[in-house]
């Protein structure tokens, strides 16, 4: 497969599915199934088996068509599609990739509890075995999307007697079976995208499993490995970008500049400029599967610069910058950097150092798994989870 043989797919595929005549879901399903979604996953499973280089070439000539509204669909598309792929059946394949492409069915991420944050290998959700099904009872917090979506990914414990991080397993779990309830969670914007997740009785059927039963740690690494690199290393470049927006401010408002903002804008600049060139890097290792604790460095990294550069364009607008917008509750559908106003940007990149891996628990991935430090004293690490404080 090369770049010809890119082209002549996509002129066959534009000549069968006009953009402007055809549904928008009926031309991302069309995409899909020409191997046009992700090129560097198995033919019909969305992509023809190339290489990862030639996706933004695919990308540029179907610029314009319709889109998936990749937003909304992050976790789908940033976390779930990598893991199904590494670890589903082939059934499970052919089932969840092609609507999770599409957009037709959302997915959420059902991976902390109020008690297993930072620590998620203590998670307390319990996943029962019952004949071919699953009995699932627990509570799960900060669940983005939650009240939108159709499936979630889940982990939960299976096995109470051996250490924490070998008696998980992990499940797909349907969101609209009975015993699922979801509550919003107001954040400091207004908004609530975040919500808890409360599962009574949920059953599962044993074909939603993925993996095997108890290696349901290294699954999610898996998870949490392309989390890291989708939120750290997807930084854009140019006008798309937060930096893209305090250029064109910088340019547009003279009155505003000074000495010293402009060599705090350049270094900021030059930082997102290596997270861009670096995230490209990274994104190369995830379509090779091998996702690594540098994921977790670009994510550290993304947090901090997203924190720096909001509180610099606030402290660029002067008084402009601490006016807000919209302050009414409403349940966001997703994190809207771009098209929202200096005062959420700042408020909103506040949780940036806390989704996909607080950036104190990130610093330790990359002091021991990068740096080779180390590590922290693990008292537990050998003991019974059923035998732990709690």
């Amino acid at each position: 497969m090369d770049a010809t043989a890119v082209r002549e797919r996509v002129s066959a595929l534009l000549a069968e599915h006009d953009p402007a005549t055809t549904d928008p879901t009926e031309f991302l399903r069309a995409r899909f199934d020409a191997g046009l979604a992700w090129l560097y996953f198995p033919v019909g499973l969305g992509g023809l088996g190339a290489s990862r280089d030639l996706q933004s070439l695919a990308d540029q000539l179907l610029r314009g068509t319709p889109d998936n509204d990749p937003g909304r669909i992050a976790i789908g598309l940033g976390m779930a599609a990598p893991t199904i792929l590494a670890f589903g059946t082939e059934e499970q394949k052919r089932r969840f990739l092609r609507p999770l492409y599409t957009g037709e069915e959302v997915w959420c991420q059902l991976f902390s509890e109020p008690g297993a944050g930072s620590d998620l290998a203590s998670l307390a959700t319990r996943a029962v075995r019952d004949g071919d099904e699953w009995v699932v009872d627990g509570q799960k917090v900060w669940t983005s999307g939650a009240h939108l979506s159709r499936w979630g990914i889940l982990v939960a414990r299976t096995d109470p007697d051996v250490p924490k991080h070998r008696g998980i397993t992990y499940f797909i779990c349907d969101m609209h079976a009975p015993g699922v309830e979801v509550r919003p969670l107001r954040q400091i914007t207004g908004e609530a995208e975040f919500n808890e997740v409360f599962l009574t009785g949920v059953r599962l059927s044993d074909e939603l499993r993925l993996g095997e039963i108890g290696d349901g740690w290294r699954v999610a690494q898996t998870t949490l490995m392309n989390e890291r690199v989708a939120i750290g290393g997807g930084t854009p470049r140019g006008r798309r970008s937060m930096i893209g927006l305090l250029a064109d401010t910088w340019r547009e408002r003279p009155e505003l500049r000074s000495h010293d903002l402009h060599q705090r804008l350049l270094k900021l600049w030059v930082d997102s400029e290596i997270m861009r060139l670096t995230g490209a890097r990274l994104r190369e290792q995830l379509a090779a599967g091998h996702p690594g604790p540098e994921g977790s460095g670009m994510k550290l990294l993304f947090a901090q610069l997203h924190q720096e550069a909001s509180g610099f364009e606030v402290e660029l607008l002067r008084d402009e910058g601490l006016g807000y917008d919209d302050w009414s509750f409403r349940r966001s559908d997703g994190v809207d950097f771009l098209g929202r106003g200096a005062g959420y940007r700042y408020l909103r990149a506040k949780g940036n150092s806390i989704e996909g891996g607080t950036s104190e628990i990130l610093r330790n991935i990359v002091a021991e798994r990068v740096l080779g430090l180390p590590s922290e004293p693990r008292v537990d690490k050998d003991v019974p989870w059923k035998d732990l404080p709690r």
